[in-house]
């Protein structure tokens, strides 16, 4: 059995991936929210939550990736980006990158060890787990705590996230915490 030690970084659990009615809803949101209950539970003062939010003014590729998603171009307040958990304690880094590995996590987490849960596995889980794998920091994706954007994307992108063992562990809310 693993134990709760490091981080836990809890990506992107908002309402606009929980939202049945979102272009971007994550389908068995619901259905993984008890397992993270239990993992914030366990880490405690360890935790952090994650926000993706629309930049006030789109550069580059997010151009034509707004252009697309137009209903995402709202205030990082806007309810549609608000956290379905309250966070208590734990910190909150928004960004409006898929990806939330960067300096500022990084600062929070340190050498790791990184567990990871939230939505959607097949974009922003992904895109966090493999950079901070990638600069070294051991990573856990606790596989029954993330959703995809539908089952088949979110077994690819487990399987692709394995791919990076020993960088990338997979795991299960049981296995991590205890039966």
């Amino acid at each position: 059995m693993a134990d709760p030690s490091g981080w836990l970084v809890v990506v992107d659990l908002q309402r606009v991936f929980g939202d049945p009615d979102s272009p971007w809803t994550a389908p068995r949101f619901e259905e993984v929210r008890p397992a993270v209950r239990r993992l914030v539970a366990a880490f405690g003062e360890r935790v952090v939550f994650t926000r993706f939010v629309a930049p006030s003014e789109p550069t580059g590729s997010w151009i034509g990736y707004y252009e697309q998603y137009a209903f995402a171009l709202q205030p990082p307040d806007a309810p549609l980006y608000a956290l379905v958990e309250d966070p208590g304690p734990a910190r909150v880094l928004t960004a409006t990158t898929f990806g939330k590995w960067g300096p500022e996590l990084a600062g929070i987490v340190g050498a790791g060890p990184v567990t990871v849960a939230g939505v959607a596995t097949d974009c922003c889980v992904v895109s966090t787990v493999l950079p901070a794998a990638d600069s070294g920091v051991p990573v856990r994706v606790v596989t029954d705590a993330c959703a995809g954007s539908s089952d088949d994307e979110h077994e690819r992108a487990l399987h692709l996230m394995g791919l990076y063992a020993p960088l990338v562990e997979l795991t299960t809310t049981a296995d991590l915490l205890g039966r």
